[in-house]
């Protein structure tokens, strides 16, 4: 397969209240009681970059035009590597008593007058950027006491920014972890049956990858990390491209279920993925545990993929209201009925009775049920009384390779040895 170009998905920071651009509110809370503490006209929080002084958060109403998130100004036209090398002091209380301050166009332009500035370092010890507070006016009144709150504070908004570089990093490598699993396609394919619960025959296969690298990390986790670093559609759209293949390799009547987050159809490049396809042989098992944000989005582009002819089924069908939600505003075609209801439903009258309403519904919607996490023969006797067609689970058959899945057509398997 050609190498995913990963699309250009929002990414998602990785702490909820930390901005991605190196601020937080409460650096910009600080910056606000600074600058109204010592009554001075700009706070500003800044970063150094390369050889440029950037501005990342701001306190300067009315001042916008000097201060405002983003501007860079180079190094060499203000005052903190002066500080930084000990040449200006951190509290400037009048800059007509510093020659350096003079020297530089920055004092006369706005004009600054006070300046007081502390640094703000990396916990590796290097310089991050300054905290800084300045006035166009001098300021004989401030002291050693106005410069402790001062570093106070700078220290405060260190520890958000140092949270950042943390976040940022757990966050680019995480990406690169993901992103070296699409180009390598570094994970393998693995087929569960979906039995005929009278014939004991697969009807269909339900598609799970498996992820290579170690040490072996459940493949919900990796999803998580795809989605937090902006890669989840790219990531299962790279799955569901390799899961397909099997369709060549299976009879003509047996289909392949894969799995798809709502955010994924909702993006619309399932179409794209499913065009060279048989589409009746293909079940798309829509899989989502939080509210769906844009139900009308995820409806337009199930529509449109349930035209040509695949099959939606609903995950988790009992296991909380998520699934029914699913179930009422998408109207699947297969509804899959979760392992907490299916488990030990032989010898559970609350578990059979919730199963047995789920039948009748789906009877009334037109819809097939497949049960889940079958474990035990009598779960799967009491399930087919119900009314419950198809079922998959360890005790039916395993999450295998491809080759075990065609092996299922060569010869006859019997329940119980499937679940070796």
């Amino acid at each position: 397969m050609s190498k995913v170009t990963p699309a250009p998905d929002p990414v998602l920071p990785m702490v909820a209240d930390l901005k991605l651009d190196g601020t937080s509110d409460t650096v910009t809370a600080a910056l606000e009681f600074v600058r109204t503490h010592l009554d001075m006209e700009v706070a500003y929080l800044s970063e150094f970059v390369a050889d440029d002084l950037v501005f990342r958060a701001v306190s300067a109403p009315g001042f916008e035009d000097l201060a405002h998130v983003g501007r860079a100004v180079p190094l060499d036209q203000v005052y903190c590597r002066h500080i930084l090398a000990g040449r200006l002091p951190e509290l400037i209380v009048d800059t007509a008593s510093h020659q350096i301050c003079q020297a530089l166009d920055l004092t006369h332009a706005i004009p600054i007058r006070s300046h007081v500035s502390v640094p703000i370092r990396r916990r590796d010890g290097s310089a991050y950027g300054m905290f800084c507070c300045l006035s166009r006016s001098a300021r004989p009144d401030l002291t050693q006491r106005d410069l402790a709150v001062m570093r106070a504070f700078a220290d405060l908004s260190a520890e958000q920014v140092n949270d950042k570089i943390s976040a940022r990093v757990a966050f680019d490598a995480a990406r690169s972890v993901i992103g070296d699993v699409l180009d390598r396609r570094d994970f393998d394919i693995a087929y569960q049956p979906i039995m005929d619960a009278a014939a004991r025959r697969p009807k269909g296969f339900e598609a799970l990858c498996r992820f290579r690298p170690q040490p072996y990390r459940p493949p919900n986790l990796w999803f998580d990390d795809a989605k937090a670093v902006g890669l989840q559609t790219d990531l299962e759209i790279c799955v569901i491209e390799k899961a397909l293949a099997a369709l060549d390799d299976l009879p003509p009547h047996i289909y392949v279920s894969v799995n798809a987050s709502p955010e994924t159809v909702a993006s619309g490049r399932l179409g794209g993925v499913f065009k060279d396809w048989p589409t009746e042989r293909i079940v798309l098992e829509v899989t989502e545990h939080a509210m769906v944000e844009d139900y009308d989005g995820l409806l337009r582009e199930l529509d449109a993929l349930r035209f040509r002819g695949i099959r939606l089924a609903i995950d988790d069908a009992g296991a909380g209201y998520s699934g029914l939600q699913h179930i009422v505003r998408l109207h699947p075609d297969i509804i899959k009925l979760d392992i907490s209801l299916t488990s030990q439903i032989d010898t559970d009258i609350v578990r059979r009775s919730l199963a047995a309403a789920l039948v009748r519904f789906a009877v009334e919607i037109d819809a097939a049920i497949v049960a889940e996490g079958i474990e035990t023969e009598n779960e799967l006797i009491t399930l087919h009384e119900l009314g419950v067609p198809l079922a998959q689970g360890y005790y039916l058959g395993k999450f295998a390779d491809l080759d075990r899945a065609r092996a299922w057509f060569q010869h006859a398997r019997p329940a119980q040895g499937a679940a070796g």
